[in-house]
């Protein structure tokens, strides 16, 4: 039972959420863009204040662990390393792609889409460019089937897999896949990311668990190591 600070930031939407026993009671987001630094910190800080709340009160901070985009990543678990370490508070860090698929798991609208949800494997993308995708598979019951990878789509992508099993792909690389996994398995779910109001269940599970990470070493989880470019045109 616990009163926990949830952070999203591995995309291009920024949210903050406020959950206490495993149920959302605050939420915020902004979807305009990387402009995490600039929203993250003012929040967070509405969120509490409209609770009449303050860091200390929080029982633990939770932060959305990737994978993602580099900067929003950085940004998200910078900002809840701070808060921890202000207020003396443990640190959960959540899988980016289980918390994509949280809130699905519940939707009865997309599970009727489905011949049988209990087999059914459900396939979070987040686009890593042109067309390469963070995804892993995940049971109806949000348990992993196959680890988180980098992969990149082509005709032969989960062709054994649609096969045998209808699949669910959603999140913003899921999109650029839609023409190239042509089965009658594949469904697409549209308008799908990661926020922190689907942390809110996750993070009190650990809670519970105790499954803390050290705030002092914590690294999120890049899964393709930062790779600085250069401009082609010299616009000075």
């Amino acid at each position: 039972m616990a009163l926990i600070l949830n952070i999203e930031t591995s995309t291009s939407v920024c949210s903050v959420s406020l959950g206490k026993d495993g149920e959302l009671i605050a939420y915020k987001e902004n979807k305009e863009g990387m402009n995490h630094a600039t929203h993250l910190t003012v929040f967070i800080d509405s969120i509490l204040k409209e609770n009449q709340l303050k860091p200390d009160d929080l029982d633990a901070v939770a932060v959305s662990m990737g994978p993602g985009s580099y900067t929003g990543l950085r940004i998200g678990v910078s900002t809840a390393k701070g808060l921890c370490y202000g207020s003396n508070l443990p640190l959960i860090a959540v899988s980016t792609l289980q918390t994509m698929t949280a809130p699905l798991l519940k939707n009865e609208a997309i599970l009727s889409q489905l011949g049988d949800p209990e087999a059914s494997i459900f396939c979070p993308m987040i686009d890593a460019r042109r067309m390469e995708v963070y995804t892993a598979f995940y049971s109806i019951k949000n348990e992993i089937l196959r680890e988180i990878s980098a992969e990149i789509i082509d005709e032969e992508s989960f062709v054994s897999d649609l096969k045998k099993n209808e699949i669910v792909f959603f999140g913003d690389g899921s999109a650029k896949c839609q023409s190239t996994l042509q089965s009658g398995n594949a469904i697409f779910i549209d308008d799908i990311t990661p926020t922190a109001s689907g942390m809110v269940k996750l993070s009190e599970a650990k809670f519970k668990g105790s499954e803390f990470v050290d705030v002092a070493y914590f690294e999120p989880f890049y899964l393709k190591d930062f790779v600085a470019t250069t401009p082609k045109k010299n616009i000075f």
